[in-house]
């Protein structure tokens, strides 16, 4: 795999490029659909697959403090489309400058003359270039005198639902994760540097946490869950509570887990959390004693949740 930050950055000319564009945030089953089109197309014509993202998102470019949270941070989306098998990515910096490019000159000056391509397969609401000026009529349009073919792909429904990286923000916002994993194909995950807590999960409740940093823009609504820790590659178990700790009076928004069967002090390390299951909604106890029950009975959910294989 060969990964570009500007289309400059090519010494030799690609094999007969398959193309498609996008921002593929979530890299969910709709862009997984794209990438299996782009992969077949390439074996076809003994061609190089090849995917067009960008960073950061068009949006928070055009309208600063208006673009939606990511389901995915960049070297995250960057490793699922390596994972699904895609050959050439480029990762191009969106500007001002970028932003103001025509869609034919992207067209003329990217697309032909700096990637060469032979095919684009784009989404079926797929448009670009200034002011989201070009579309698919377009790319048609200049693929027959630019020699390139244009396919386009029809919208992914799954369980009829529409697969879209809008529906995703919405289900993770609501804390429906297993509608959230239905149509990103995987856990919802979020990542990021453990940090030193309040010290109340150990010495006050009996069950000490690891308090999260997260990297990560979009996490799941305020609540309990199941969930996968991944530790240097290892995977534990554990439940996570995401929120404001209201029996303590409310205090700052913390995602706080308590790791089954583990021990050891993860302050400064970097650790991913896969929500499996919500147990919950966040709320105040007339006690720590009540409190510290409480999450007896959330451990024991999980444990069973996990011995019965409901993850």
């Amino acid at each position: 795999m060969s990964l570009f930050f500007d289309f400059e950055q090519i010494a030799t000319p690609l094999r007969n490029p398959i193309v498609t564009i996008g921002n593929f945030d979530g890299v969910h089953r709709g862009h997984l659909t794209l990438f299996e089109m782009v992969k077949q197309r390439a074996a076809m014509v003994n061609g190089q697959s090849v995917v067009i993202t960008f960073d950061p998102h068009p949006l928070k470019v055009m309208k600063p403090g208006n673009g939606p949270p990511l389901i995915t941070p960049t070297e995250q989306k960057l490793d699922l489309i390596k994972a699904a098998g895609i050959e050439v990515i480029f990762c191009i910096p969106f500007t001002k400058d970028f932003a103001a490019i025509s869609a034919r000159e992207f067209i003329q000056h990217i697309l032909l003359e700096e990637i060469g391509i032979k095919e684009i397969i784009v989404g079926y609401d797929y448009s670009f270039g200034r002011g989201r000026e070009g579309n698919i009529e377009l790319l048609k349009e200049m693929g027959q005198s630019g020699r390139f073919l244009v396919h386009v792909a029809e919208p992914v429904k799954i369980d009829n639902k529409l697969v879209s990286s809008t529906a995703i923000r919405k289900l993770v916002q609501e804390g429906n994760l297993s509608d959230a994993k239905l149509l990103l194909g995987r856990d919802y995950q979020i990542c990021g540097q453990v940090i030193k807590g309040m010290n109340r999960g150990g010495r006050l409740l009996g069950f000490p946490t690891a308090n999260l940093d997260p990297v990560d823009e979009l996490v799941p609504r305020v609540g309990v869950y199941a969930v996968h820790v991944l530790i240097d590659d290892v995977v534990f178990e554990g439940v996570t509570n995401i929120g404001y700790n209201p029996t303590f009076g409310k205090g700052p928004f913390s995602v706080e887990t308590h790791i089954l069967n583990f021990e050891k002090n993860l302050v400064g390390q970097n650790i991913i959390i896969q929500f499996k299951k919500r147990l919950r909604s966040e709320k105040k106890f007339g006690s720590i004693d009540e409190l510290s029950e409480q999450i007896n009975k959330d451990v024991t959910l999980a444990r069973n949740i996990f011995s019965s294989h409901q993850n």
